[in-house]
C-alpha cells in the first residue's frame, strides 16, 4: 500500500463497487481491496442453501449479517445468526456457514488483504457470468493462491 493510498478517504455508495460472481455461490460487491488500503471488506449478496465447507483463513474473518438468517458454526458450535449480529473468527480457526433465509447480505471483513489473492481466482465478472458454482474453482484458486485451507465438508 502506498503512502498516497493511506491519506485517501474512500467513500462507496450503496451500490457501488466491483460486482463479481464467487464461485462458491454468491455475488461480492467489494468496498475496500487491495487497491484501497489494507482493510479487506466485500458485501456478500446470498440465497438460502448457499453454503461453505469447513475451512480457515490465515487470517481472522468477521461477518455482520445485514439481511437474512445465516446458520454460523466455530468448531462444533452453531449459532444463528440474523440482522445486525456479527461474528469475529480468529485466524486458523475452522468455521462454516449455510444461509437460512430466502436471501441474505452480510459484509465480510479481514483485518488484510492477504487472502484476497484467492477471492479474486475464485470470482469472475458479474456481467455475463453464468452464475454457477464451481468448487473446482475455488480449490484450483485455493492451491493457486493460498488464504483458505478447506478442513472438511459442510456439516449442515
Amino acid at each position: 500500500m502506498s503512502q498516497q493510498a493511506m491519506n485517501v478517504a474512500v467513500i462507496r455508495r450503496a451500490g457501488e463497487g466491483e460486482q463479481q460472481w464467487f464461485f462458491g455461490g454468491g455475488v461480492f460487491t467489494w468496498k475496500l481491496s487491495d487497491a484501497d488500503g489494507d482493510i479487506h471488506l466485500i458485501q456478500v449478496d446470498m440465497v438460502q442453501g448457499k453454503w461453505t465447507p469447513v475451512h480457515t483463513h490465515p487470517v481472522s474473518e468477521s461477518m455482520w449479517v445485514l439481511e437474512g438468517q445465516i446458520r454460523y458454526r466455530v468448531l462444533d458450535d452453531d449459532h444463528e445468526l440474523g440482522p445486525g449480529d456479527f461474528v469475529m473468527v480468529p485466524a486458523g480457526v475452522p468455521h462454516a456457514f449455510l444461509v437460512e433465509s430466502a436471501t441474505a447480505k452480510v459484509l465480510s471483513i479481514q483485518p488484510t488483504c492477504e487472502c484476497e489473492p484467492f477471492y479474486r481466482g475464485a470470482c469472475e465478472p458479474l456481467e455475463g457470468s453464468a452464475c454457477v458454482v464451481d468448487f473446482d474453482r475455488i480449490a484450483r484458486s485455493a492451491q493457486e493462491n493460498g488464504g483458505i485451507r478447506i478442513v472438511a465438508p459442510p456439516p449442515f
